[in-house]
């Protein structure tokens, strides 16, 4: 595989010897190896290994880094020329569709399910962060406070960044690669040393804490500790990748010699060695990060300081988790963050599937990406309809409740398996082989549930809340002026 990635790559081929020892693809060879040098830039020789290992990396990219400054610009442009009212709309389309334009030319012009030359990577990161400040300038320019949510109000810019502000954050080194994405106003307060200040007055207890105040908290301890997750997360994904190959479970004559239950348990291991490698990732961008100041988010109830204001993952819960939702809501977490932003908080028509729909698009072009968003909408469905209705059930004791978040944990580990094979095989055939292995049994599990446990979407509940709301404040409304009247007529 590394072989033929050199092949077509058009960068620099400086590391293809450890690219061969490691079997990876030279992109991402070059992807960590810059990962590190951001990591060596904070701590040791800034101005050198900055220059050197950019360069170099560059060259791994050639002319296609030039996309980065082009999608900023273009997007850039959209605010500054298109009016307040749409420039949001505006923005995120063309963000978006060179993002998806350049996806496109990657996979069908170059090589389809290579890792060549893969700037499509940084540029997800990129799309991300100019659509989120797109719709916080509109937020901040355009509504009052009451037309936002708090979250919302939060994040609104109330002035349109200056080109070097703007540039800052969506090009600077720190994410620059693997991310992970942040708000504008958390950027700009980390830029101007004043993220500390507003968490300097409470500790967790709400008492002052003097010794907080008088010094910036240390992201020391944070940083090491997830160096070793790094390096644990590292070593187990280069040690069972190769051992349990996803596309194993496609294979004819595994299929016909292993009973259905093993893999089943061959799939959960296999996407379990799997998702290692993302960990690594996030984990060693959210230290960089940490160790450059940025990501400080409070105090702890200890007095400890938290840096995890833009971590991306939370591998125990991602590994225990015992629904579909908490999952989902532990893994990636930022761009889960930027989804429910941009997106599911804005659609006014089934949000939930244009949340999925978007996160494909932004993934790539792959039909292994549509499926899999695809089906996790009908997985998402099924899983709240089954937590509205069943789990009531199993909350009269701790045993019950054991019981239940046993199955739950088992039924949602192989759920996200199933749901994400076809992100991993990418191409259509081999992905619907899976699923016809599969008898596509939990599509129609889904279907069935879904079918007999129908449940109402978190936003209908909330507004037939308000509604019964009104209705009791019209009542007593209406029930004051006749006892008004009545006064008046005997009056």
């Amino acid at each position: 595989m590394a072989t033929q990635t050199t092949a077509s790559c058009t960068g620099s081929t400086l590391l293809q010897p450890l690219s061969e020892i490691i079997n990876l693809p030279l992109d991402q060879v070059w992807r960590e190896v810059d990962i590190w040098q951001s990591w060596f830039n904070i701590l040791l020789v800034r101005a050198v290994t900055n220059i050197g290992i950019y360069y170099l990396w560059y060259l791994s990219l050639y002319r296609y880094s030039l996309h980065f400054l082009v999608q900023s610009g273009l997007s850039y442009s959209v605010m500054v020329f298109a009016g307040l009212e749409n420039m949001h709309k505006y923005c995120f389309i063309v963000t978006l569709g060179y993002l998806i334009l350049c996806q496109i030319t990657r996979v069908y012009v170059f090589d389809y399910g290579m890792y060549s030359a893969d700037f499509t990577g940084p540029m997800m990161v990129i799309t991300q962060k100019i659509t989120s400040m797109a719709f916080e300038i509109h937020d901040g320019l355009t509504k009052r406070e009451g037309q936002l949510t708090p979250g919302q109000k939060y994040f609104a810019i109330s002035r349109m960044p200056s080109l070097l502000e703007y540039l800052s954050y969506n090009c600077n080194f720190m994410g620059i690669l693997a991310g992970p994405t942040c708000s504008y106003n958390d950027y700009k307060a980390f830029i101007e040393g004043t993220c500390y200040q507003p968490r300097h007055q409470e500790n967790a207890n709400g008492k002052e804490n003097g010794k907080y105040k008088q010094t910036e908290p240390s992201p020391k301890n944070d940083v090491v500790s997830k160096l070793c997750t790094c390096a644990i997360s590292l070593a187990v994904y280069l040690s069972l990748y190769k051992l349990l190959p996803v596309e194993r479970s496609i294979d004819d004559d595994f299929v016909s010699s292993t009973p259905f239950h093993l893999q089943v348990v061959y799939l959960y291991l296999a996407m379990l060695a799997l998702r290692p490698k993302y960990y690594f990732v996030w984990t060693l961008a959210d230290a960089i990060n940490n160790a450059a100041g940025f990501g400080f988010n409070g105090y702890n109830k200890d007095g400890s300081p938290r840096w995890d204001l833009i971590s991306n993952l939370r591998i125990l819960d991602i590994e225990f988790a015992t629904s579909f939702k908490l999952f989902l809501d532990n893994w990636n977490i930022q761009t889960a963050l930027w989804l429910k932003r941009v997106c599911y908080e804005r659609c006014p028509i089934n949000p939930t599937a244009a949340t999925f729909l978007l996160s494909a698009m932004w993934h790539g072009v792959y039909p292994g990406y549509y499926l899999t968003f695809l089906t996790g909408i009908g997985m998402t469905m099924a899983a709240r309809a089954v937590r509205h209705n069943i789990r009531p059930y199993f909350l009269v004791s701790d045993s019950y409740k054991g019981i239940y978040d046993v199955i739950t944990w088992a039924w949602t580990q192989v759920a996200i398996s199933y749901t994400v094979a076809p992100f991993v095989l990418l191409a259509v055939g081999p992905s619907l082989k899976f699923y016809r292995t599969w008898y596509f049994v939990l599509h129609l599990l889904c279907l069935l549930v879904v079918l007999v446990l129908p449940v109402k979407s978190k936003r209908r509940q909330a507004k037939e809340q308000q509604d019964d709301l009104q209705k009791d404040n019209q009542t007593d409304h209406n029930s004051t002026d006749n006892n008004c009247n009545q006064k008046e007529k005997t009056t």
